[in-house]
C-alpha cells in the first residue's frame, strides 16, 4: 500500500441539481396536514356535556390523527425520488417505522376511547358495547379486522421479531398493510362524525388518493415503463467470492435513468420464483448507457438464487435511489470506510472518483472484512487505487484487533485531515454502529458523514 499526498481542491461540480422534498419541507407539509385534520375535528364539535361526549371526542380526534398517520406512513415508502434523494432511504425508513408506532398507538386509543366514551354516555358495560359497536356502527367488523392486520405487520417490523423473519415471510406479511388500509378507510368514510360534510369527505378521499396513486406510479406502473423504455436483462453473472456474485444488466440508454454511483434501485428478475418480489441491491460500479452491475451477498432465498440467473433474464427496476452520491460532498476530500458487501456502493464511488481525475481531491478506503476471501472487487480496487492514487487500507478479522483503524481514534493516525474530508460510510449494522462511534471520538461533525445501512 501507497500513501500519495495530493493537494486538495474544492469538490466536483454536479452534473444536475434533482428537485427533491428535504427535511423542512417535508416536516412543514406534515405539520400543516395536521393542523388541517384539528380543524376539522373542532368544526365538527359541538358543547360537549358530560364525561362520555368528553372521551367521545378524544376518541375522534385519535381516530382522524391516526388515519391521517396512515396517509403520511405511506407516502414515507412510496418511493418517489424526490423524497429518497432529498432526505434519504435510512431516514425514511426510519420515520416511516416511527409513524407506524404513532398510528398504532392513536388507533389503540381510538378504539379504547370511543368504547369507553359511548358506554358512559349510554350507561353500559363496556363488553355490550363492543358487542352493540360489531353490530349497529357500520364497517366496525372491518375495522377491526383492518385493525388486528396492522397490528400483525407492525409486531413482525419489530427489530427483534424481524431478525428472525425471512425477506419473503416479512414482504408478504406487509402487503396486507393495504387490505388492513382498505378495510379501514371504509369504516371512516360510513362511521366517521366529522365527515357528515361533503367538503370533509371529498378531502379526505383526495388524500388518499393522491398517495395511492404515487403508490401505484413508483412501486408499479414506473418498474413497468423502465422495462418497455430501457429492455433491461442479465448479460452475465459472476462469482465474486464466497457468497457473492455479481450481475451484469444490459439495456438502451441507461443513463436516462440518472443513476449516479453510490445509489440503489430496486430490482425484480422474472423468474419463476422471483418474479413476484423486488430487492435493494447497489451498483457495484459506475453506471453506464448500456450496462448496471450490481454485487449481492447471499443472505436469504431470494439473493442466493440470483447465482442461478442465466443470460438473457429479464428485469424490472425501481429507481434510482439512495443519496449517498457525490451531490453530498461538501469538503475537498473524502473517506469511504466500508463493511462487508457494504463495499459495493463505495466501490462505484471510487470508480467515479477516478473517472474525475485531480479535481476530485484526496481519497482514502478504508475495507474491513472478515477475511481475505470476504473482500470483495480487492483486484478492482487495487487498480483504481493505484491508477488514481487513493490510499487503501485493508482490516480483516474480529474487530477491535491489532489493525482495526476504528478502534479509539486510529483514525485520526490514518487520515490525518479527516475533519477536511466527507466520510462515506455503509456496511452491517456493528460496523456502521463502531465507524459512527470512531467518527465521534475523532470530531468529525455529523454533517459530513454520509450513511447507508446494510442489514446482514
Amino acid at each position: 500500500m501507497t500513501t500519495v499526498t495530493k493537494t486538495p481542491s474544492t469538490p466536483p461540480a454536479l452534473r444536475r441539481r434533482r428537485r427533491t422534498v428535504g427535511e423542512r419541507q417535508l416536516v412543514a407539509a406534515v405539520a400543516v396536514g395536521a393542523v388541517a385534520v384539528l380543524a376539522l375535528w373542532w368544526h365538527d364539535t359541538t358543547i360537549l356535556a358530560g364525561p362520555g361526549e368528553w372521551v367521545s371526542a378524544a376518541g375522534r380526534i385519535t381516530g382522524l390523527l391516526g388515519g391521517y398517520a396512515v396517509a403520511v406512513a405511506l407516502l414515507l415508502m412510496c418511493r418517489a425520488p424526490w423524497l429518497d434523494h432529498g432526505l434519504g432511504t435510512d431516514r425514511l425508513a426510519r420515520w416511516h417505522a416511527m409513524t407506524g408506532r404513532y398510528l398504532l398507538g392513536l388507533l389503540s386509543a381510538h378504539a379504547v376511547l370511543i368504547t369507553w366514551g359511548y358506554s358512559l354516555a349510554s350507561g353500559s358495560g363496556l363488553v355490550a358495547q363492543v358487542r352493540l359497536l360489531l353490530v349497529a356502527v357500520p364497517d366496525v367488523l372491518l375495522a377491526v379486522i383492518g385493525y388486528g392486520l396492522l397490528v400483525l405487520v407492525g409486531v413482525l417490523s419489530a427489530r427483534q421479531v424481524r431478525r428472525r423473519v425471512g425477506y419473503e415471510t416479512w414482504y408478504l406479511v406487509h402487503l396486507l398493510t393495504y387490505v388492513a388500509i382498505g378495510l379501514s378507510f371504509l369504516h371512516v368514510l360510513s362511521a366517521g362524525a366529522d365527515f357528515r360534510t361533503g367538503w370533509a369527505e371529498a378531502a379526505w378521499i383526495t388524500l388518499y388518493a393522491v398517495v395511492a396513486a404515487l403508490l401505484v406510479w413508483y412501486r408499479w406502473l414506473n418498474p413497468v415503463r423502465n422495462a418497455l423504455r430501457h429492455r433491461p436483462r442479465v448479460a452475465a453473472v459472476t462469482s465474486e467470492a464466497p457468497g457473492v456474485v455479481s450481475v451484469v444488466v444490459a439495456g438502451r440508454d441507461l443513463d436516462r435513468l440518472g443513476a449516479e454511483a453510490g445509489q440503489f434501485l430496486r430490482w425484480r428478475f422474472l423468474t419463476p420464483t422471483g418474479w413476484w418480489q423486488s430487492h435493494p441491491f447497489s451498483l457495484s460500479a459506475a453506471p453506464t448507457d448500456s450496462e448496471l452491475r450490481i454485487t449481492v451477498k447471499a443472505l436469504g432465498t431470494h439473493s442466493a438464487g440470483l447465482r442461478g440467473l442465466v443470460p438473457g433474464t429479464r428485469a424490472l427496476m425501481e429507481g434510482p435511489y439512495g443519496a449517498l452520491t457525490v451531490a453530498r460532498r461538501r469538503n475537498p476530500g473524502v473517506l469511504l470506510l466500508a463493511g462487508g458487501i457494504g463495499i459495493t456502493p463505495l466501490r462505484a464511488l471510487l470508480e467515479q472518483h477516478h473517472d474525475q481525475g485531480a479535481e476530485a481531491g484526496p481519497a482514502t478506503l478504508v475495507y474491513r472484512a472478515r477475511s481475505i476471501e470476504d473482500l470483495v472487487h480487492r483486484q478492482e480496487i487495487d487498480r483504481l487505487a493505484q491508477a488514481a492514487h487513493i490510499d487503501v487500507h485493508y482490516g480483516v478479522g474480529p474487530s477491535g484487533g491489532s489493525d482495526d483503524v476504528l478502534v479509539g481514534e486510529r483514525l485520526r493516525e490514518v487520515v490525518p485531515d479527516l475533519g477536511d474530508r466527507d466520510v462515506y460510510l455503509c456496511g452491517p449494522g456493528p460496523f456502521m454502529e463502531a465507524a459512527t462511534a470512531s467518527l465521534r471520538r475523532c470530531g468529525v461533525p455529523a454533517r459530513h458523514v454520509h450513511a447507508e445501512h446494510f442489514e446482514l
